[in-house]
């Protein structure tokens, strides 16, 4: 059976002997970014692999560029390939922030082509309050061939963004926190506010207070409560640098509201050009 958007710490604890499952650790915190990798070489889900926002999920910066542009598709496949990923292998992969980083890695395997790739729910935090195994043991995988697939069609440009503002062809939904969407307060990019016409849905409302997700059915009806009867297809999710969109594409896609987009370049890349237009409030 194949995993898609979310797998239980008691499911996935029955398959690490398993030989098709290969399990992503990818713990990463903003403020510090190395601090996910010293913990991961501290202890871990025994047999994961540490995958780094920035080195494999992202490429380099550049002067129009948001803070975590796309990397580069055939340079991911590669390294999914090295650590023993192909396309009967089922990924799961976790951090320890209700998913908000693997919900990133998440959709770049989708987009590359690969379904079989879910997120633990609730991640590395309740792996440990159900007392199931860690160590600190890092595994040497048998490479592989991953076939790379990417679907441009996942991904939304800015130009199309702009070019929404006077032509609406799609909804966009920001997933950063309401005073950051507001404009009331910016701890990271240099401009605050949103992209004109966007809707707000904090990625933290899809959780429950223990950091799993909320059951699909309840997804489902706030999820379609905010959308006002749009299908997923005209959903483009966006965030501060296109990390945590994908953890509301994760949410819909759990819901059973599939085929939304992700505007990956997202707020950090918007302000780089000060002719585009800024919302508050």
């Amino acid at each position: 059976m194949s995993h898609q958007t979310l797998v239980s710490a008691e499911l996935l604890s029955q398959h690490l002997d398993g030989d098709r499952w290969v399990v992503l650790d990818g713990r990463f915190n903003l403020a510090d970014t190395e601090a996910g990798r010293q913990a991961y070489q501290q202890d871990h889900i025994p047999g994961a692999i540490y995958v780094h926002l920035d080195e494999q999920l992202s490429s380099t910066i550049i002067s129009d560029s948001g803070r975590h542009p796309l990397p580069d598709s055939q340079q991911l496949a590669d390294w999914l390939g090295s650590i023993g990923i192909n396309s009967n292998t089922q990924v799961v992969v976790y951090d320890a922030m209700g998913g908000a980083m693997a919900a990133r890695c998440w959709w770049l395997l989708k987009t590359l082509g690969h379904e079989n790739v879910a997120v633990l729910d609730g991640g590395y935090p309740r792996w440990q309050s159900l007392g199931l195994p860690s160590d600190a043991a890092v595994p040497a995988p048998t490479a592989t061939t991953f076939e790379n697939r990417w679907n441009a069609q996942a991904v939304v440009s800015v130009e199309r963004v702009v070019a929404n503002l006077d032509a609406p062809q799609f909804q966009m939904v920001d997933a950063r926190n309401a005073e950051r969407f507001r404009g009331e307060q910016e701890p990271i990019d240099p401009v605050a506010g949103h992209i004109p016409n966007a809707l707000n849905r904090d990625l933290s409302l899809n959780l429950e207070s223990d950091g799993c997700f909320k059951p699909a059915q309840q997804l489902l009806q706030e999820w379609q409560q905010l959308l006002n009867q749009q299908s997923p297809e005209n959903i483009v999710h966006s965030c501060g640098s296109g990390v945590t969109a994908c953890h509301n594409q994760l949410a819909m896609e759990h819901a059973g509201l599939t085929g939304s987009r992700v505007y990956a370049g997202s707020w950090s890349e918007w302000i780089r050009d000060p002719k585009r237009p800024v919302a508050t409030g």
